[in-house]
């Protein structure tokens, strides 16, 4: 007969010990039954701290089994009573854990806490490293570590903890493979404690309590299989002892190595209450520092202690865990109670970002943050401390590092009380910036809201009632709305919950709309040195906007540490890439696609190399050539193509042109500012134009086919631009890096009228007008030479046409308002009607000369009157119309002065009346129009943010 007596009123483990015993055998001799009965019995006590005793008696046999039900909780049990073992359980009260003040311990700065996670005790390697790290580079007095469970690597892929929640699963679920997973656990602590203890007895001393280990849990998760059941406190015990046996084997090492090292197991010191939404413990730390007092009376005060992480008991003796971060936990209570001079939090990374680094390329490893900052950040997402885990370093003003024990030459980050925020911020006092991802705002709106006490609490208190956690939240002043953003999976029973509370105020008319925005997304700047500094939410705000990302929603508390706001999560990414490029680079980045990289592209990139430096330190701005394409082939670079050697990186990796897979590139780079600059005459790429701006891609581009093509996709783009303020900057399109554009826009936008425009627009016409008249050579002879010189295109009667100067008037004319076609401009060609269909460029200059008479006509006419000749483009706002012609104009005029190629304009305005206002300069050319697009590029770097 065995009796069972258990020291804490409870149902369940005594009810698991029958279980466990009657799943060993149904017929045994009381002599077979007496050893795993007792693993039996044990295993089900120590897991509730309520431990049942056994004592084996003779028996009677019996030979038929009887069928009882003892009750569990709300559940019942089935249990069976088997003929040689007869089982009678007995019950008694005792108290709780005492609670009383410690003075055992030798408490003090003297002590220097480690916390090491998973990845950094996943193998026996990894293990070594850590007690030769306390063994030799850590110089404290006194050391404690916490160790986690053994994480996966490579050559050991099993992650303890996981495992056994799996394992548990499993047998909940009565799947029998729990065995195997079993196996798998004793497997890797056996290679791992064989690899770093050797064979001797302490490896035997290991292996014999983990051995011990895998019979309970084995006999416990059997108990689980047949009952297809897990109470949470043995899950807890369970999940428990992927720490126990990794502190073990850590301790054993270093006592290997002659270092005066003391085992401890964290269920005997700390004691903790579960928050009352389960998410969390509570730290008792009276009870914690007696338990702590009666630990080293019993043990010593060894010099290194190697702690479990992630367990502990309640006040009741129950085994428990520290929940989310719990082995972090561990260590700030362990630092809290031993009062220790400072914590670090080993891991693999170096520190705490001011950005996640796997999304913002640039993001810098913070040196302190307070630990407000840590607690505002770690709640927005960042890959910092719970805020929970650190309040017990700030209630004993510990510091707590960051740091990567891969590299150890990293310092990593330091979270304290207080530090210098205007030296160890980034500019305006932004700390860092994060995002919780996954969100929905919920809007409540209703005129009935207005004025009305307790329409939030009745908003909240649905949310409270339906277990919706509230993240943001966001009120009109004039209370006409609430909104709260929560998680997305939770958006659905949040609005149900709503409409059911105030479905009469619905009905009424009360409250209008209840609705949820899906897929949003947090983003929150961070900072204890945002608190009463001026322009940081302008420039938060306004870096937004410029990167075309629209705000859902806006909120900032009281304390100024954080502003936050609601985007939608497609425009996540690039939300926080500028944000964080706007207060943490000095120099602001543009990644350039540059679309046709001929003359004009090819020396837009020499010019860019000479002076990549100068931009960067003068005007603080960091241009990247992200992608360069010719009309066939393309090469796409995610951190900027090396500008010494593009035209081989063309040659060797130039794929074939795909302007979508071009875009999506600009539109998912790491940087998150990013232009198209078109450098072609094609039609191709403008066509493109509206849906590259639709994706947050700008456009600058000497290419004059969108401004003088069809006026409806022109429109388009221009209502784009507006809408977005995704910037179009075309200076180049009309007098190549004159500054043509940037004056009639600024005249315009002024209030000024314009009256005329008339200017001589073609470098090309130029240059011949200006020659021919000024020495003996005839019109053919002129047109000639400005060929052999490079100064028309290759077949001249593309010049000659008239057509490119229609083109710029046609431009012109719609910056002044007017809704004009190309084919509306009055064009007088310069090429003879007889020469305009002849089949070659070197036909049309070989008959040239036939007609030289009738221009050599209208020079000699217009030498009579004292005047010259011009080829000029006429923009007349007043009569609504264009016109491209052949013009006589007195010596003493400002277009009869020009000389070469320059191009004159002349805008004659309300203003500008009684003097025009002119421009002269040069007009084409490689290198001009080159110039106009590094114009163009600096002026969308200041309207993006750039410092001046």
């Amino acid at each position: 007969t065995i009796h069972l007596r258990q020291d804490r009123p409870s149902g369940y483990p005594v009810a698991a010990a029958f279980v466990l015993i009657r799943s060993m055998s149904t017929h045994m001799s009381s002599r077979g039954a007496a050893k795993p009965a007792r693993s039996a019995v044990h295993s089900a006590g120590s897991a509730c701290n309520r431990p049942v005793s056994m004592s084996i008696g003779r028996g009677i046999a019996r030979s038929e089994l009887q069928q009882r039900k003892v009750e569990i909780g709300s559940g019942l049990l089935a249990m069976r009573r088997a003929g040689t073992v007869r089982v009678r359980a007995v019950a008694a009260r005792s108290g709780a854990v005492p609670v009383v003040n410690a003075t055992g311990c030798d408490r003090g700065p003297q002590w220097k806490v480690h916390k090491f996670g998973g990845t950094c005790v996943a193998t026996a390697d990894r293990i070594e490293d850590i007690v030769q790290f306390l063994h030799t580079e850590d110089t404290a007095e006194k050391k404690l570590a916490v160790v986690s469970a053994m994480g996966s690597h490579p050559t050991s892929p099993t992650k303890v903890t996981d495992l056994l929640l799996n394992m548990i699963a499993k047998a909940s679920k009565k799947d029998p493979s729990f065995d195997e997973d079993l196996d798998a656990l004793k497997e890797k602590h056996e290679k791992a404690g064989t690899a770093l203890l050797g064979k001797g007895a302490d490896l035997d001393a290991f292996l014999g309590e983990l051995d011990a280990d895998m019979d309970n849990l084995r006999a416990m998760l059997k108990t689980f299989s047949i009952t297809g059941m897990c109470v949470d406190a043995y899950e807890d015990y369970i999940v428990g002892h992927g720490e126990l046996w990794c502190a073990r084997l850590t301790t054993a090492r270093c006592r290997q190595l002659g270092m005066n090292a003391g085992f401890m197991d964290a269920r005997e010191v700390i004691v903790v209450s579960p928050t009352s939404d389960g998410q969390s413990v509570d730290i008792h730390y009276d009870a914690s520092d007696a338990k702590l007092d009666a630990w080293c009376d019993q043990h010593g005060t060894p010099d290194v202690i190697i702690c479990t992480g992630f367990i502990a008991r309640t006040p009741e003796g129950m085994v428990t865990t520290l929940k989310r971060n719990g082995s972090d936990y561990s260590a700030t209570i362990m630092g809290a109670l031993f009062r220790s001079g400072g914590i670090t939090i080993w891991s693999d990374v170096d520190g705490i970002y001011s950005a996640d680094p796997r999304v913002v390329k640039d993001a810098v490893c913070l040196e302190k943050l307070t630990y407000n900052e840590a607690w505002e950040l770690s709640y927005f997402g960042a890959q910092v401390l719970h805020p929970k885990t650190t309040i017990p370093a700030m209630k004993f003003n510990i510091p707590v590092s960051s740091r990567n024990f891969f590299n150890r030459a990293a310092p990593g980050s330091v979270i304290c009380r207080d530090y210098d925020a205007d030296a160890l911020s980034g500019e305006f006092g932004v700390k860092g910036l994060a995002t919780i991802p996954n969100v929905a705002l919920i809007n409540v709106e209703g005129a009935g809201m207005i004025g009305v006490p307790g329409t939030a609490a009745s908003i909240f208190g649905a949310m409270r009632d339906a277990n919706v956690n509230t993240i943001m939240i966001s009120q009109a002043s004039s209370e006409h709305s609430v909104s709260f953003a929560v998680k997305q999976s939770d958006s659905s029973k949040a609005v149900a919950a709503l409409r059911r509370r105030f479905a009469e105020a619905i009905r009424s008319g009360g409250i209008q709309n209840i609705e949820a925005v899906d897929d949003c997304c947090i983003l929150s700047a961070v900072g204890h040195g945002m608190a009463n500094q001026r322009g940081v939410a302008a420039m938060f705000f306004s870096a937004l906007a410029k990167a075309n990302v629209n705000m859902v929603a806006i909120a900032q508390g009281s304390s100024e540490y954080n502003i936050t706001c609601l985007v939608r999560q497609q425009d996540a990414t690039r939300a926080l890439r500028v944000a964080h490029s706007r207060f943490y680079q000095k120099s602001l980045p543009i990644g350039i696609a540059l679309v046709g990289s001929g003359l004009i592209g090819s020396t837009f990139l020499s010019q860019l190399k000479d002076q990549w430096r100068k931009l960067c330190d003068e005007y603080h701005v960091d241009f990247r050539i992200l992608a360069i394409t010719t009309s066939t082939k393309m090469i796409l670079s995610d951190d900027g193509v090396d500008l010494d050697n593009w035209r081989a990186n063309m040659e060797a990796n130039a794929v074939d042109l795909d302007t979508d897979a071009m875009a999506d590139h600009l539109a998912n780079s790491s940087i998150p500012n990013t232009v198209v600059l078109d450098c072609t005459a094609s039609d191709d790429p403008p066509a493109e134009y509206l849906n590259w701006m639709k994706k947050g891609i700008h456009i600058i581009t000497p290419n004059k086919k969108l401004n003088s093509g069809d006026l409806t996709r022109y429109k388009d783009v221009k209502k784009q631009q507006r809408s977005s303020l995704t910037h179009f900057f075309y200076e180049g399109t009309v007098g190549a890096g004159l500054p043509v554009i940037f004056t009639l826009q600024h005249i315009v936008s002024s209030g000024d009228k314009v009256k005329r425009i008339e200017g001589i627009f073609s470098g090309t016409l130029s240059y011949i007008f200006n020659t021919f008249g000024s020495d003996d050579r005839t019109f053919s002879e002129v047109v000639i030479a400005a060929k052999e010189a490079g100064y028309t295109e290759p077949d001249p009667r593309d010049d000659l046409a008239g057509m490119d100067v229609a083109r710029k008037v046609t431009i012109l004319a719609r910056e002044c308002g007017m809704d004009l076609e190309l084919d509306q401009v009055s064009v007088k060609s310069l090429v003879p009607e007889p020469l305009q269909g002849v089949d070659s460029a070197d036909e049309y200059l070989r008959r040239l000369p036939e007609f030289d008479a009738e221009m050599q006509s209208l020079l000699e006419d217009a030498e009579k009157a004292g005047e010259c000749l011009r080829f000029v483009g006429v923009v007349d706002p007043i009569n609504r119309k264009g016109s491209v012609e052949l013009r006589r104009y007195p010596k003493d005029h400002p277009f009869a002065s020009l000389s070469g190629s320059d191009n004159i304009l002349s805008f004659e305005t309300e203003r500008y009346n009684m003097q025009p206002l002119i421009i002269r300069g040069p007009g084409a050319g490689a290198e001009v129009t080159a110039a106009g697009c590094f114009s163009d590029l600096l002026k969308l770097a200041s309207y993006l943010g750039a410092p001046s």
